[in-house]
């Protein structure tokens, strides 16, 4: 934090405006380096728990459970605004970003337990990611730097700190911009959305002299035949969206339902933290490891071409249904881009001429389409995770039929609903987004 006195020396030096970019700069270098040094933690994180497995396999079914269950402890004791992905708490900060309750859901102790609770389910194989956690991270700090410099927190702040972190956990500049329009933004503006690109582009700046010129999953450059591509697209897409929204259709019940058994489920927290954690270590012994973690590198390999247990795609999308439903802080955004792998695996047993990793990229924007609703952000946000150009117009027309078929299933948005628990009362039942959903 600046000193006070050297914030009082810049108030009357520095005009408003000025001060406002300052803050802008600041937030997007200091959020992207949170970025990097969060990818780093939850690398070295997974990389101790396969130690840990490998040393005694049956350990996960005992340190798996309790954690779990300690971090939701923790979580609704002290950070009860850390839990769940990140991204819901900037959208409901950014309804009302000058209110008390988005200051606490952007405060820097709750980005802190964000931090390390999400590093601590992943040191114990959670199916999370860190994605939607950066999101909620890099929005704190974008607030905070505009707190230490008396710049008023706007809208276009949350926003453009939320879009920064996306483009910075994945290196995708463009996704930050789409997702802000899809997603952040419900009136988007053209000051926000200079805002939006200014703090972006500096974010991947710094991430690409900090970490490299990467692409997340690799270079992939393989083709469909037209013949394949008009039946596996439609495919991927109707597969994906029912999945993708039984998953969201499931988080959104376990937040809003008024049923009896999720009312008992509600009532004991902590035993059922415990009861998730320990689907996640079983399955994850069952599987030989298939399920813990994010999937990463298994979903790198299939989307090579290569070939992986046809258990991965199942297995995974339960356990990162019993991670995501358990309260505990982590992101969906990276294990659901592995299940949609796994979903594209299994479809690509149908088309055994064609490449299999193409089949597996329609498979994985199908499912992530599915799950969070945002068919432009999908597309962009593969494309330049995998540098592959050839399968725009494949990959456009699978998100289009499973956000369609996804909003069948489910018919509110899953981020648009889960952030309604983080609103005032009133606010949360104004911001439903269908007609009759209300909680």
């Amino acid at each position: 934090m600046l000193p006070k006195s050297l914030q009082r020396a810049l108030h009357p030096v520095i005009g408003s405006r000025a001060r406002g970019r300052i803050a802008a700069l600041l937030g997007a270098v200091l959020l992207s380096l949170a970025a990097i040094a969060f990818a780093i933690a939850g690398d070295l994180a997974q990389r101790a728990f396969a130690r840990l497995v490998a040393w005694n396999p049956w350990v996960p079914l005992i340190v798996t459970p309790i954690t779990f269950a300690l971090v939701v402890v923790l979580t609704r004791k002290w950070w009860p605004e850390a839990k769940g992905s990140g991204i819901p708490q900037v959208m409901a900060a950014g309804r009302a970003p000058t209110a008390s309750n988005s200051a606490r859901l952007l405060a820097l102790p709750v980005a802190v337990a964000k931090f390390l609770f999400t590093i601590a389910l992943l040191l114990v194989g959670g199916s999370v990611g860190r994605e939607g956690p950066t999101v909620q991270v890099s929005a704190s700090l974008m607030a905070a730097v505009h707190r230490w410099l008396r710049v008023p927190i706007s809208t276009g702040v949350v926003i453009a700190g939320g879009a920064a972190g996306v483009a910075a956990a994945f290196n995708t500049p463009l996704a930050g911009v789409a997702f802000a329009i899809e997603e952040l933004a419900s009136a988007f503006e053209q000051r926000v959305a200079a805002l939006v690109m200014m703090t972006v582009m500096v974010s991947g700046l710094i991430s690409l002299g900090v970490a490299g010129d990467y692409v997340y999953f690799g270079a992939v450059a393989q083709q469909l035949p037209i013949r394949t591509m008009l039946i596996a697209a439609p495919l991927a897409g109707i597969l994906g969206g029912v999945l993708g929204g039984a998953f969201a259709r499931a988080l959104i019940a376990m937040a809003w339902s008024r049923s009896g058994l999720i009312g008992a489920i509600r009532s004991r927290p902590i035993a059922w933290a415990f009861g998730c954690g320990l689907v996640v270590a079983v399955l994850g012994v069952a599987s030989g490891g298939l399920s813990w973690g994010t999937g990463y590198e298994t979903t790198r390999s299939l989307l090579a071409g290569e070939h992986k247990s046809l258990m991965f795609g199942p297995v995974k999308f339960v356990s990162t249904l019993a991670t995501a439903v358990s309260g505990a802080p982590g992101g969906i955004f990276a294990p659901s881009l592995s299940v949609g792998a796994g979903l594209g695996q299994l479809l690509a047993q149908l088309f055994p001429e064609s490449p299999a990793g193409a089949i597996v990229l329609l498979g994985l924007i199908g499912y992530f389409t599915g799950v969070v609703r945002a068919p432009l952000t999908a597309v962009i946000i593969v494309s330049e995770m995998t540098a592959d150009r050839s399968m725009i117009l494949p990959l456009l027309g699978t998100a289009l039929i499973a956000d369609w078929v996804s909003g069948k299933v489910c018919p509110q948005k899953l981020y648009h609903a889960l952030a309604r628990q983080f609103m005032p009362k009133r606010q949360a039942v104004s911001q439903t987004d269908e007609p009759g959903t209300a909680p």
